[in-house]
């Protein structure tokens, strides 16, 4: 799983170099150190290559009649790219990704369980910023789903 997150600077060619425990996980998932990334939630989205193959396959259960469900389809898989990591430990993410998520120099890897996000840092600020201050309405919205979080 890949947790925590780390400060990272991108060069000017959009390399970005992992945090020593995302390459472990990604090796550890990928031998061959693949990465198929994407573009959602406003920042580029990671997965190791066979994270992202149970994704793909995802998609076929659904039901593309449906145009939302299409548009979604479309957006998510036509925006994906497949990076494998150098000898270094770094990943390209290409310019559309790029300018999709607003990336800068000051760069946030974000580790989310199966995956790992690539934010710029004033976007993942504030937005964490913007949680902290109506945490408790999203802790009562989530337990009201069912949610049980345990601490």
């Amino acid at each position: 799983m890949f947790r925590g997150h780390s400060q990272r600077t991108q060069d000017p060619k959009g390399r970005l170099m992992l945090p020593p425990e995302f390459r472990d996980e990604v090796f550890a998932n990928s031998p061959d150190g693949k990465l198929v990334l994407t573009n959602f939630d406003d920042c580029v989205a990671a997965y190791p290559l066979p994270e992202w193959e149970i994704i793909e396959q995802s998609f076929s259960k659904l039901n593309m009649a449906d145009r939302k469900v299409r548009d979604f389809h479309r957006f998510f898989i036509s925006g994906a790219a497949e990076v494998t990591l150098d000898k270094q430990g770094r990943i390209l993410v290409p310019p559309h990704l790029r300018n999709y998520a607003g990336l800068q120099k000051d760069i946030i890897l974000a580790g989310v369980g199966r995956k790992f996000e690539i934010w710029d840092q004033e976007r993942f600020e504030a937005g964490r910023n913007a949680l902290q201050e109506n945490v408790d309405q999203v802790m009562d919205d989530l337990a009201e789903k069912g949610f049980e979080l345990r601490f």
